[in-house]
C-alpha cells in the first residue's frame, strides 16, 4: 500500500501542537543508552524487573526508570585501629580495589542498593585488622608483615564475596605502633647490633691470635732446624766459620762472651 506522502504532511499540520510534543517526548523518553563499563537497573513502577547490558534500550516512560551501575575497579580506603595480642596498639590504612561480580547486581541491590562502602567493607575493614592482631604479637607484625597482610587479604576476599564484592587487591599502609613501642624495638635492634658487633670483633681477634699462634710456631720449627743443623755441623766451630767466610778483614767493633775469646785465640793461634 502506498503512503501519500501529502496526505501524511497535511495529517502533521493538522495535529494539536501538544500531541505533537507529547509524542517526541515519549520518544526522547523511551530510548536510554548503556555505556561501556556500566550497567543499568530496570525499575518497573518503583520494583527491580531487569538489568540492561551495554547498547540500546527501550522503557516505558513515566512508568519504567533506570539506575546505572558501574562495573569497572572501585576503591575505598579506610583507618582501622586494633591491639596485639601483647596489647600493643595497632594502627594502619588499608586500601581495597574492588568491582561488582556483573552477574549478581540485583541482588547487590537488594541486599544493599549498592551502599557497600559504609554499610560492608569499612566496617569489615575494622574487624579483620582486630582478629589478624589479636593472633601476633606486635614485634611479629613488624617481623612478618607480608604475612599478616596475606591473611588480611584472604580474610576480606572471602567475607566480601558474600555480598558479591570481588577484591581485587589489599593495600596495608601507614602500619605503625605506639611510640613508645617503637622506641623499644628500636633499642633492641641497637642492642643486637653492638651485640653482633662484638661477636665480629671476638672471631676477629681469635682469628687474628690463632694466625700469630701458627707464624710462632713456625718460627719455632725455622729456629730447630736450624739449630739442628748448626749441631749436625760442629756446634761453636761451624758458627766462627761461617763468621770467617763472611768476615770483610776489620776487627769486630764489639766481642763479648766465652766463644768470643776462643775465637780471637784461634785466630792468634793461626
Amino acid at each position: 500500500m502506498a503512503v501519500d506522502v501529502n496526505e501524511l504532511k497535511n495529517t502533521v499540520k493538522a495535529m494539536p501542537i501538544f500531541l505533537v510534543i507529547f509524542v517526541f517526548f515519549v520518544l526522547y523518553t523511551s530510548a536510554f543508552t548503556v555505556q561501556s563499563g556500566t550497567r543499568k537497573l530496570v525499575f518497573s513502577a518503583g520494583k527491580l524487573t531487569s538489568v540492561a547490558g551495554e547498547g540500546l534500550h527501550f522503557k516505558i516512560p513515566l512508568y519504567q526508570t533506570v539506575q546505572s551501575v558501574p562495573i569497572t575497579t572501585l576503591k575505598t580506603a579506610e583507618e582501622a585501629e586494633a591491639a596485639s595480642s601483647d596489647l600493643q596498639v595497632v594502627q594502619a590504612a588499608i586500601t581495597i580495589n574492588y568491582h561488582f561480580d556483573q552477574t549478581k547486581l540485583a541482588e547487590i541491590y537488594t541486599q544493599t542498593h549498592f551502599d557497600v562502602e559504609d554499610r560492608i567493607i569499612k566496617p569489615r575493614i575494622q574487624e579483620t585488622l582486630k582478629a589478624v592482631s589479636a593472633k601476633h604479637t606486635a614485634e611479629d607484625l613488624i617481623v612478618n608483615r607480608a604475612t599478616a597482610k596475606q591473611e588480611i587479604d584472604n580474610i576480606l576476599k572471602g567475607d566480601l564475596a558474600r555480598y558479591h564484592i570481588m577484591v581485587e587487591d589489599v593495600q596495608l599502609t601507614h602500619f605503625q605502633f605506639s611510640p613508645e613501642f617503637n622506641r623499644a624495638i628500636e633499642a633492641k635492634q641497637t642492642e643486637a647490633q653492638n651485640a653482633l658487633k662484638a661477636k665480629n670483633i671476638l672471631e676477629r681477634t681469635k682469628i687474628e691470635s690463632e694466625q700469630r699462634i701458627a707464624q710462632a710456631r713456625g718460627e719455632a720449627e725455622a729456629i730447630r732446624i736450624q739449630a739442628e743443623a748448626i749441631r749436625s755441623q760442629g756446634g761453636a766451630e761451624y758458627v766462627q766459620l761461617k763468621w770467617i767466610e763472611k768476615w770483610n778483614g776489620e776487627p769486630p767493633q764489639v766481642i763479648a762472651g766465652q766463644g768470643a775469646s776462643n775465637f780471637m785465640l784461634n785466630l792468634d793461634k793461626k
